[in-house]
């Protein structure tokens, strides 16, 4: 692991007071505008936010009006769609008003943090309805039915809690940790949806909290500013509406990860393994963090012998705690069952998901099963992905271990067929705690949340079927696009038009202006 730099190079510059001032350049404006960006998204989730059908807030007028008018559900369109564009641009905006990025630029960002994200602790979920998918899982675990075995199919009148369908038959793919929660989640709210999300943001928040503690510390083990590595994540938008107002449990599963990653780092290496461990249990992907962990309580310089010593250990105490868990609701190491129902589906824009779509279309014209071929096509990435997650525990620097283990990650997601725009914001905090460049690394990150935020904006709307009539002319379809056209003109204001943004996306900065990394 990389020695701890000095003050200076963490982003601690020694300045004066007067100096300390100017760090950044007004950073009023962008924190208003995000606010205002992140109301908007409060507002129009009123009209196209995930409601469950039993919900009592269909029966206020407010809500009526919204959700079952033509204008109510165009203006909430556009509220989403407008908000979520203008929290982009106040992100932008706040990293380009940074001269220096020291303390001064670190509470700026917490400001923003808590400016943009409080707002979305009281929208209705958004982008996503998989915190309905939570609530069924807890009513299973309340009711003595194994979630591993059963989907939510299993419960009488499931349809009422709103989860997608696709949760419906598929078993739970979370770990011990995260079905607890949401068995007490349930259990305290009697399955009361409105107050459930609540809960469930709750522990959003934890994760939350978690990832501005730890990106820091991680940052600063590497040589790189914490200040503006904190920005890059937590201060996103990308990362705030999919753990704040879509709830995502991925937010607990990274902030635990990152934690107990600080503190193997810093050879407080049974502390780490087991905050690893609770990761795990949210959402296994991170038994990934696994073998890299050993080698880094290995040590520099490692004899084989000595790393798979440390290999076992760790994966002893890791599995001896998760089966320990286990045995507290007795379902054992069900969940692993449950991991193959997110990898059934592919999406286009997953490199191998568009491979595998574009190989079943061509066969499909020509009486072949493509589909079947197509399926190939996805076990042929989970072997790749395998192979360089091997490659990259087995081969590299120790001083590298933490980008290795980065790699290895993105490795998984970027060879799925699926990619969910809360992927990438697994990724985003290790890749920032591990140095992305002032140049088209960064750029690449703009582009990727811009259009990760586009996706969400059009991919995900609750609108009524029955305003599908052709007097209101608001069929689904014709919703998505018109929120996906709103947000893609915004985008290209951006990068195009913007006499602010523009120079981010097509521009080098002058190297005398250049922030410190």
């Amino acid at each position: 692991m990389t020695v701890p730099v000095p003050a200076q190079k963490a982003g601690k510059p020694a300045l004066s007071a007067d100096a300390a001032l100017s760090e950044v350049d007004n950073a009023r404006s962008p924190l208003i505008a995000g606010f205002v960006g992140s109301m908007f998204l409060v507002i129009g989730s009123l009209g196209v936010g995930w409601l469950a059908p039993v919900s009592e807030l269909r029966r206020l007028p407010l809500f009526i009006w919204m959700r079952t008018e033509g204008v109510g559900v165009s203006i909430s369109i556009v509220l989403v769609a407008v908000g979520g564009m203008l929290l982009i641009r106040a992100w932008l905006r706040l990293g380009q008003r940074v001269r220096v990025w020291g303390l001064e630029a670190r509470k700026a960002t917490l400001r923003a943090i808590l400016a943009w994200g409080l707002p979305m602790v009281f929208t209705i979920p958004l982008f996503s309805r998989d915190v309905y998918a939570y609530i069924g899982q807890g009513r299973l675990m309340v009711e003595k039915i194994n979630p591993y075995e059963n989907g939510i199919s299993a419960l009488p009148n499931y349809f009422q809690l709103g989860a997608d369908k696709m949760w419906t038959e598929a078993p739970v793919p979370y770990g011990q940790l995260f079905l607890w929660i949401e068995q007490f989640v349930v259990w305290v709210t009697n399955v009361q949806p409105e107050a459930s999300i609540m809960l469930f943001r709750l522990v959003a928040l934890v994760g939350v909290a978690l990832c501005v503690v730890y990106i820091p510390k991680l940052a600063e083990l590497h040589g790189v500013n914490p200040h503006r590595a904190l920005w890059l994540t937590a201060a996103n938008p990308l990362f705030l509406t999919n753990f704040i107002a879509s709830i995502h449990n991925d937010s607990l599963m990274i902030g635990l990860a990152l934690a107990g990653l600080y503190y193997c780092a810093t050879r407080r290496v049974i502390r780490g393994i087991l905050l690893v461990t609770l990761s795990i249990s949210v959402k296994p992907i991170t038994v990934v963090f696994l073998p890299f962990i050993g080698l880094l309580w290995a040590g520099k310089g490692a004899s084989w012998p000595r790393r798979i010593l440390f290999w076992f250990l760790t994966a002893a105490l890791s599995l001896g705690v998760l089966y320990a868990m286990s045995l507290f609701n007795g379902y054992g190491f069900g969940w692993i069952k449950g991991l193959s129902a997110p990898g059934s589906v592919a999406i286009w824009y997953a490199p191998t998901g568009l491979i595998g779509l574009i190989v079943a279309s061509i066969l499909n014209v020509f009486g072949v099963d493509g589909w079947g071929v197509a399926q190939w096509v996805y076990d042929a990435g989970k072997v790749l992905m395998v192979g360089a997650v091997g490659w990259l525990v087995f081969r590299g620097d120790y001083d590298r271990l933490i980008r290795r283990l980065t790699l290895a990650f993105a490795a998984i997601v970027v060879l799925s067929p699926m990619i969910q725009s809360w992927y990438v914001v697994w990724l985003l905090p290790l890749f920032a705690v591990t140095g992305i460049r002032n140049d088209w690394q960064v750029k690449a990150v703009y582009f990727v949340v811009a259009f990760f935020m586009i996706y969400g904006i059009s991919d995900q709307l609750d609108v009524f079927p029955y305003l599908q009539s052709e007097d209101l002319g608001l069929a689904l379809t014709l919703a998505r696009n018109a929120a996906a056209i709103i947000a893609l003109l915004f985008a290209v204001y951006l990068i195009f038009v913007d006499p602010k943004t523009k120079s981010l996306f097509r521009k080098r900065d002058l190297p005398g202006l250049r922030p410190i990394i």
